[in-house]
Formats: C-alpha cells, structure tokens, sequence
C-alpha cells in the first residue's frame, strides 16, 4: 500500500507514502507560520496536486478548509473569506489578481501562499510564499495532536435563495460517515483508478470522489480542465476506470470529435449528479459507452453531500428519479407539518444522518430554521413512487443547476433589478441540451423604458460569475402571480420550457 500510487497530476506523481510525507510537511509548515487548530483556511485553486495535499494537511492539524469557487468576483469572494474570518489564503497558479483584490476588501486575510498548478512553468507572483517552498522547509512543530472526530472540518458556501451565500459546517466525522455511504453505494473500490476533472472547490469531487479514494487506496488523476480534449486523452493514457461528471460534461464528450477515436475500454463506473440526466443522453451512453454502468448520485452541501442514489439498473426503468436514500442517511418527503406524504403527491425533502451539517457558520436562526421538526429541511420538492424512488420536481429555493453550478435565482435577480429599465424580473432555469437548465431572466420593463438582450447580457457579465449570468432574456408585458400577489415561477417554466438558447 505505502509504495502504490496514490496522486498523479501533471507531471507529479506521489505513492501513498510520499502523499502521506507531503501533508505532514505542509502541516507542519503551516503551524509554523501561525495557522492553528481551528483556524479557517480558504483556498482559491483550480485542480492540483498541491490542492489535494492541502486539503490533507489541513485535516491533519485540525484547521478547517474554505473552499471558494475560483469563478465567483472579487466582491463574492470577499464576502466569503470576511464571513469565515480566514486569515490565510492558499491561491492557485492564474488566481493571484482575484485574490489580492478580494483579500484588499476589508478581510483578514494577512498570508497568501501560491499553489503550483498542474502545468509546468507557472511562476508565483515575487515575495509570494510557495507550496513547495513550505514543502521542502523540512519544519518540524512535533509530534502532531490528535484531532478530535467532532471538530470542524470544512464550512462550504452553498448558492442559497439568499442573495448571500450560507457557510456549511461539517465535522470530520460527519464527512467520514459519508465516505462510507460513497464506498458502499458507489461501488468505490481499492482498485480504482479514478479521474478528477470536476472542479475540488465543490463538496461533490471533494468529498464523493477524492475523499472516499484515498480513504480506500485508490488512484487518483487529477486535472483542473474538464474538457473533453484534455478528459478524452487523460482516460486512456491512465486507463481510467471510474469518473464523475455533472450532465452537461458527459454531453460535451459525447459531442467530442475526440471521442470515438477515444479507447475507453478501462472507463467501467460512471457518475453523474447536480442535474438529471435526459433519457435520450442515457440511451446514446448505453450505446456508445456499453461497458459503463452509472449511477446518479442526489444531495445537497449540507449532507455532506450524498443522500440518494439511483443505481445502474434502475437507470432507464426510472429515468429521472434521484433513487432511494443511501446507507447512512433517512429520507422523507413530508407536508408542511410534517407528515409523509403519500406516493405521487409533491412534498419537501428532508433528511436525517450524521452526515449533516452542524449548522450554518455564525448563522444560529437559519440553523434552526433548517432543522425544523428534528429533520434537515433540502428545500427541494419532490415525488415518492410505491417502491420509495425520489424525483425532484421543484425548489423551494429556486435553485437553477446548470452545468454542474448551482445558481440562485434571487441573486441573479438582484443584478437584473439595478437596471433602471428593468420593472420586473423573474429568473427560472428551462431545459437546455448542453447546459441541461439555462439561466433565463424574464423581465417586465418600465413604462417607457426599452433594453435589449444584448444589453442585459452585458450588465450581468460585468456585476457577477460568468456561470450566472443568463443565457437568455426574455421580455413580457406581466409576471404570472396568485392573488396574494406571490410569483408564480412554475408557471413560467410551463409558458417557456421548450425555449433553447
């Protein structure tokens, strides 16, 4: 076990023992530098092999992991970093101007330190420290304290109704208990060669992926471009056998010139999730990828994050179910008060494991809120078939899951709203066949008042992450509502499904 490997990157390629030597290392070096047990570390990284050793370090000395979306602005990642109170920074090669400029914004960040990417020849911005500098520092702190299983591990942002993100904190036991439900329900095996392309800032490749196949002694490949020019090649030369990816990527490989000119004889398991697949998709993987069984794996940040699964078997005799729950957590689909619904009326999802988050970082009244009645509430709608298989039907929260990113529609919706010409403005996701939901804006323009698609497009693109900004824009005289005045946005995913960009 020591002597197999454990990490390839790029042109890195680390055993189980030099992994394992590589996060003590960095550990040490981080205590060195002032990082404590339970301070908050936030990464901004595409990724790497620094990234996964980091992500180990930090669990080794108690200290808890801030992973921040690298495609969010200055401004949104500001708000993360003053929300968490993390000090230090570790920032990924092409990320050193977003994260001075977000740490210049009244954070506490005071050290960055420079992650090296998988490519070669990426050089850190002059008197930054580096990841390899702290490697080869050979600090040794002594003998590291045990770190209990109930402490912090992680606080992940999520993309909530509010037009501010809520930070998730999960404990190392609560992550644990998830892995064994990934190992159990995904078939994940010591034997795996498994491809990591989706991006680690995300609790899914983090902590379904990653975390369960160094839990197991697997082998890792790891890639911070998930293209299919860059997938395609990367399975073959590694004989890959196993690999996750959202809907929309599995769509751009299969539509790859690559791809049959691709030997995919090794891929056996495929993942996918934050959307649902589309039937026709399923059927043209049946085809031209025979070999691969998928499984659809179904949760949310806060449960760590898998809840449901829906096995390869059941792909096409229950196309578009989340599956039933998995081994460690306790599903239900519930009314208002509480009661399970019965089989084919809509209600909430609500969960619970001792996967689940802890509570929402510094935010006591929506962690309350949110284990209402003893269950952890997804704020996802969804359907109970006679033999227990889930299908969401609807948010609460209005999210929009469009190319393996979760987007609020609120907060898209207050961008729109900063237009002066914008009356109006509901945000729903329609059906798209690359980006399975498309962000559209539907507005309601003043009286008076004109703007174009093009126009709204640009004004979106200049005030937020490009994945939010609206693929499409639509304008209409009235916003369908109840006569309580309350929008009714499944009305306007009726009038416009069918829509393409």
């Amino acid at each position: 076990m020591p002597g197999k490997t454990a990490i390839v990157c790029g042109k890195v390629c680390w055993t189980y023992a030099e992994f394992d030597a590589v996060a003590t290392r960095i550990a040490h070096a981080l205590i060195a530098r002032g990082v404590a047990p339970g301070d908050r570390v936030a990464i901004l990284s595409r990724n790497s092999h620094a990234f996964a050793a980091s992500r180990f370090a930090l669990a080794r000395m108690g200290a808890v992991i801030v992973p921040i979306n690298f495609m969010l602005t200055a401004d949104e990642v500001a708000f993360i970093l003053k929300s968490s109170g993390a000090r230090t920074l570790l920032v990924g090669a092409g990320f050193e101007s977003l994260a001075e400029a977000a740490a210049g914004k009244g954070t506490d960040v005071a050290d960055r330190i420079w992650l090296p990417g998988e490519e070669d020849g990426m050089q850190p911005p002059a008197g930054m420290t580096t990841f390899d500098k702290l490697l080869h520092s050979d600090t040794d702190t002594g003998e590291l304290r045990a770190v209990d299983a109930r402490s912090l591990l992680q606080i992940i942002y999520t993309s909530g109704t509010e037009s501010l993100p809520k930070g998730a904190m999960l404990s190392h036991e609560a992550v644990l208990w998830e892995y064994v439900s990934c190992v159990v329900e995904g078939s994940i095996a010591a034997s795996d060669v498994m491809l990591h392309a989706l991006p680690l800032y995300h609790c899914a490749q983090l902590d379904v992926f990653l975390g369960p196949a160094v839990y197991l002694g697997a082998t890792s490949i790891i890639t911070g471009q998930p293209r299919p020019d860059v997938i395609l090649p990367l399975i073959q030369r590694n004989k890959v056998n196993s690999f996750f990816a959202p809907p929309s990527v599995w769509i751009a490989l299969l539509r790859s010139p690559q791809f049959d000119a691709t030997d995919l004889s090794t891929l056996e398991k495929g993942y996918y999730g934050a959307s649902i697949m589309p039937v026709e998709v399923l059927k043209e993987m049946q085809v031209r990828m025979p070999r691969v069984r998928l499984w659809n794996f179904y949760g949310q940040t806060e449960i760590a994050p898998l809840a449901t699964v829906l096995y390869p078997e059941d792909q096409m005799r229950k196309a578009g179910s989340a599956g039933r729950p998995v081994l460690n957590v306790e599903t239900r689909v519930v009314d208002d008060n509480m009661n399970d619904v019965a089989p084919g009326e809509v209600g909430e999802i609500v969960h619970r494991s001792p996967q689940l988050l802890s509570g929402y970082y510094n935010d006591p009244e929506k962690t309350a809120a949110a284990f209402s009645g003893g269950w952890f509430h997804s704020g996802d709608l969804a359907v109970r078939d006679e033999e227990g298989f889930i299908t969401v039907v609807d948010r609460k929260k209005d999210m929009i899951k469009t190319g393996g990113e979760n987007v609020a529609s609120r907060e898209v919706e207050e961008v729109v709203f900063r237009l002066p010409a914008v009356s109006e403005v509901a945000v729903i996701g329609l059906s798209d066949p690359y980006w399975v939901e498309a962000v559209t804006a539907i507005i309601v323009l003043r009286e008076g008042q004109s703007a174009t698609e093009e126009e709204v497009i640009a004004f979106c693109k200049a005030n937020m992450a490009t994945f939010k900004v609206p693929k499409r824009v639509i304008f209409t005289d009235a916003l369908p509502k109840n006569p309580s005045g309350k929008l009714l946005k499944r009305e306007l995913r009726k009038r416009y499904e069918g829509l393409s960009c």
